[in-house]
């Protein structure tokens, strides 16, 4: 079965709060969507409804492919070295020999053997990324990947994308920041709209 994502007609409500109103896209292998709009627009939600992590009021997600999903949290255990945290999660994975890879694609190799707690909030976040590119999920969901990194990093980030869609992988990706998916299905949420 070929990697897909889909919403039809999608309803997203937060809070009681319409957030978006019959959204539909279709993403096949190759593809992206830019999810863009200002804070409490429903970025997150969407994202979440995508992962099915939260239901959508009205309409219809259908998916097909391993997921990753990028949210605020890093979900790295603090008190580990950034090595051995990566690994927990690419064992669940099955991935164990991917960690290393994803930490040298993403300048982090000399931090390995650093608590996740002593990293920067750029390094947390190169750290929440590589965590992705590790689980080998074709179907990346990522929610505000560009937040505390510098114009290398997030320079990094769009040729990751670039990459895993070359490769027939699929990205969502919501973003308040400036993130360059040429070719993106572009989705504009509240006063973006």
């Amino acid at each position: 079965m070929s990697t897909r994502l889909a919403f039809d007609g999608v309803t997203g409500v937060r809070g009681g709060r319409t957030l978006f109103e019959a959204l539909s896209f279709a993403l096949g292998p190759g593809d992206a969507a830019l999810v863009t709009g200002p804070n409490g627009a429903g970025k997150s939600s969407l994202v979440r409804i995508a992962a099915t992590l939260l239901a959508p009021f009205a309409g219809r997600v259908s998916r097909a492919g391993d997921i990753a999903l990028l949210a605020e949290a890093h979900a790295l255990d603090p008190e580990l070295p950034l090595a051995r945290a990566l690994g927990f999660w690419a064992a669940l994975d099955e991935r164990r020999g991917s960690v290393g890879p994803a930490l040298a694609v993403l300048r982090l190799d000399h931090l390995a053997d650093v608590p996740v707690r002593m990293l920067s909030t750029g390094q947390r976040r190169r750290a929440a990324m590589a965590r992705v590119v590790a689980s080998g999920a074709q179907l990346w969901l990522l929610d505000e990947p560009a937040n505390g990194l510098d114009a290398v990093a997030v320079g990094t980030l769009e040729a990751l994308i670039a990459d895993h869609r070359k490769q027939g992988g699929i990205a969502l990706v919501a973003t308040h920041l400036p993130v360059h998916l040429p070719g993106a299905v572009p989705i504009a949420l509240g006063d973006a709209a």
